[in-house]
């Protein structure tokens, strides 16, 4: 599996560069949900990114080796796909994660809870789920 895709290598890359022009100008710096979720099946280490630097390898982000202190730093992918696991299996991309949550309350929620999975559990039950009940205006939007 590939771990990024152009899209994927674009969002990240955006948000890195709205990151360095915010610190070149002495602005607040951004707090952009994260892009990306690695992980490792048969573990719990776990990687959660939202920035690419330009050099095509370094990711900021969220990461989680399964020690119970979550930090937030700067982690390679060249290491991460290098990584090889038992079995022939390699660290994955979760092909179905995206999150509106920006990295300081991932990072806030995986300190107190031990983990980004035990947070992930949290913050999915702490998201209202959508009401189908709601009606939809002519635009097929839900109304509320």
């Amino acid at each position: 599996m590939m771990l990024l895709t152009g899209e994927l290598r674009a969002a990240l890359s955006a948000n890195a560069e709205r990151h360095r022009r915010a610190v070149a100008a002495g602005g607040p710096h951004p707090d952009p949900a994260p892009v990306v979720k690695f992980f490792n099946p048969l573990g719990a280490a776990t990687w959660l990114a939202t920035e690419l630097d330009a050099d095509g390898d370094t990711l900021f982000g969220l990461a989680d080796l399964g020690f119970g202190c979550p930090e937030l730093g700067s982690f390679s992918l060249c290491e991460i796909a290098a990584l090889r696991l038992p079995f022939g299996l390699r660290i994955e991309r979760d092909l179905h994660f995206s999150s509106a949550l920006p990295l300081s309350v991932w990072a806030d929620t995986a300190r107190r809870a031990g983990s980004i999975l035990m947070a992930e559990a949290m913050l999915w039950r702490s998201e209202p789920a959508p009401d189908p009940e709601l009606p939809t205006d002519p635009d097929g939007d839900k109304a509320g």
